[in-house]
């Protein structure tokens, strides 16, 4: 009986996890882009959950919930398009983080900078294969100096939410 809260417990976790990063990624939407002659430059603010839940449940439930999100988000305000775009860079961003994470050389901001260089770079690999072009390479990099900032401030808000909630009150 015991374990089965403990599972219902997680799973209620998660699902408010969840239901932060669909919120977070709608609170994004409504802020106006920072530089507009640079497009596609987001904060990530969603990740901040992922770091989170990476942290404290692992990779698979990492995943599950960025899946979760991505899908919902995708419903709600997307297309097939940014799907596409959304997933590759979370796909890319997922692994990376995790394989960092579980060599244990760099902090969770380390990790979340790792995480939103990768995500960038997911999305301009698809964008190479979609449009068929390699120069839009170059655009990586304003995106991975633009990643290294949102992955410090992310890294910075995971970190504290993971030193403050301690693993017993999940």
């Amino acid at each position: 009986m015991k374990n089965r809260h403990k599972k219902i417990r997680k799973l209620t976790f998660l699902s408010l996890c969840a239901a932060a990063a669909i919120l977070l990624s709608y609170v994004e939407a409504l802020i106006p882009p920072i530089f507009t002659a640079i497009p596609g430059i987001k904060i990530g603010l969603p990740n901040i959950a992922i770091i989170f839940i990476l942290y404290r449940f692992g990779l698979r439930d990492a995943a599950v919930v960025s899946f979760v999100r991505l899908i919902t988000v995708t419903l709600l305000f997307g297309n097939t398009l940014t799907f596409m775009y959304s997933f590759a860079g979370a796909l890319l961003s997922l692994l990376l983080m995790a394989i960092i994470k579980k060599a244990n050389f760099l902090s969770a901001i380390g990790v979340s900078v790792a995480g939103g260089v990768s995500h960038n770079l997911g999305q301009i690999l698809i964008a190479m294969l979609l449009l068929d072009t390699a120069e839009i390479g170059y655009y990586m990099i304003i995106l991975a100096i633009t990643g290294i900032i949102s992955g410090i401030f992310i890294g910075l808000c995971g970190n504290f939410i993971i030193k403050r909630l301690p693993e017993n009150k999940i």
